[in-house]
């Protein structure tokens, strides 16, 4: 399941454990419409000890290098030769999820967990979710979907559809939270 259009995400945790955003993530995960569950991932790239292991993981992700480099695995380049570098996996199982967190290390990175919808939330007036805004993304050492701000914690982020943003605090609220942040539209 590739995602053609942007959702709208809002952060909803800001954490420096790890397990705890992992924990949200599995209880939002546990009211979704799992049906067709696909995980992609994005890490931003500067050693080549954090790029061997997520190459082993991911032989077949696709690169680019970041800056005035004009590397890429569209090239048939090396990607240790143009470091730093973005790398990008869509499309996985669930299970690629804690080798891929291992593997990262304190490089920038995102998870992204793509699922066919969101429940039914009559509260705020919205019936089921479909595709295109059911999303959650944990940023790990990261504080934005664009992997443009480091940080010494990890935020996870709702997605839903730029009409219905009443669904993200209602996602929250299931899960014990609040939004702590303003609804941004997601890079992809």
């Amino acid at each position: 399941m590739v995602s053609v259009s942007n959702s709208y995400a809002r952060p909803i945790l800001r954490t420096v454990d790890l397990s705890e955003g992992l924990r949200i993530v599995e209880r939002l995960l546990a009211i979704a419409d799992l049906r067709d569950l696909e995980v992609d991932f994005e890490v931003r790239i500067s050693s080549a000890r954090t790029l061997s292991p997520l190459l082993g993981l991911f032989p077949d992700a696709r690169w680019w290098a970041e800056g005035d480099g004009n590397g890429s695995s569209a090239k048939g380049d090396e990607p240790s030769a143009h470091l730093p570098i973005v790398l990008r996996r869509g499309a996985r199982s669930p299970e690629t999820v804690d080798p891929f967190l291992d593997a990262v290390g304190d490089s920038p990175a995102t998870v992204r967990w793509d699922f066919t919808g969101w429940p039914e939330a009559p509260e705020v007036g919205l019936d089921i979710g479909g595709a295109r805004g059911a999303f959650v993304t944990l940023c790990v050492n990261a504080r934005d979907l664009d992997l443009e701000e480091p940080a010494n914690d990890h935020t996870v982020f709702v997605h839903v559809k730029q009409f219905e943003s009443e669904r993200a605090p209602w996602l929250a609220a299931q899960v014990g939270l609040r939004v702590i942040g303003d609804l941004v539209m997601a890079p992809y």
